[in-house]
């Protein structure tokens, strides 16, 4: 049994994106236990504290619907299939969230009664009030839409006061920092920013559906340890920040 403390943050409520490729850690392909176990213990330390975190995980590691389709499959099929990647994903986080002690509860866009909840908003918004973990997988239940834009709904519909793009880069750049090596990092860009430059860390609906449910994005490196502790807990500037205006701090405890 965990204990929680009631801490004093800026973001009491907040949903996590995971990209699929992180879950994979250094692997081409699959899940990286390693990797999986190393972001666990990171959350564990922030839930201790009393932050309230809620998740959204994608599937990339084990299946891209995009991919499928550009192979000639039909893509309301393959982003289904995407969908069940993602609830694989979802299981694996839960196991290991659960035998570091922290509950946790998987929610799932498509019913699968027998290993999930069905999402349902006010049960969501209970086990968040309780101290657990909520992952919803499957994303939207609807082909078409991103995992990414699945964040951007759920946030919106728990009150998140954040949504933290977790990634394998530390923020958002102006160019591809893999491909050009004087890619400089943004600390902060506005939402409109975002979509005018055509930011390729989320889409364009995901963006816009945090614009107008002024829920503030940030992008950072989960894999970089300790990083979610000084993001949440000690209100350090990582990452970039996505919101509003320029001045707006943004980070950590109020």
């Amino acid at each position: 049994m965990i204990s929680l403390e009631d801490g004093n943050f800026r973001y009491k409520r907040v949903l996590l994106k995971l990209s699929g490729e992180v879950l994979a850690g250094d692997k081409p392909f699959g899940i990286d236990f390693d990797a999986v176990s190393k972001i666990c213990k990171e959350i564990l330390e922030v839930a201790q504290q009393g932050v309230q975190i809620a998740m959204v995980v994608g599937g990339g590691n084990i299946l891209r619907g995009t991919q499928a389709v550009a192979m000639g499959m039909d893509r309301p099929q393959a982003d289904y299939m995407g969908m069940l990647a993602t609830v694989i994903n979802a299981l694996a986080l839960q196991d290991n969230l659960e035998r570091l002690g922290l509950p946790t509860r998987v929610q799932t866009a498509v019913v699968m009664q027998e290993i999930a909840e069905p999402f349902i908003r006010r049960r969501a918004l209970r086990h968040l009030e309780k101290g657990r973990v909520v992952i919803f997988a499957a994303g939207t239940g609807s082909p078409y839409f991103s995992t990414d834009t699945a964040a951007s709904l759920r946030a919106a519909e728990i009150g998140a006061d954040c949504l933290l793009k977790a990634t394998k880069v530390d923020g958002i750049y102006d160019k591809d920092p893999m491909k050009f090596e004087d890619a400089k990092k943004l600390n902060f860009v506005t939402y409109l920013e975002a979509l005018s430059k055509q930011l390729k860390v989320m889409d364009a609906t995901a963006f816009s559906l945090c614009m107008e449910n002024s829920i503030p994005i940030i992008v950072f490196d989960i894999l970089q340890e300790g990083n979610l502790k000084r993001l949440l807990i000690d209100g350090e500037p990582i990452g970039t920040l996505v919101s509003t205006k320029r001045g707006s701090s943004g980070y950590g405890c109020g």
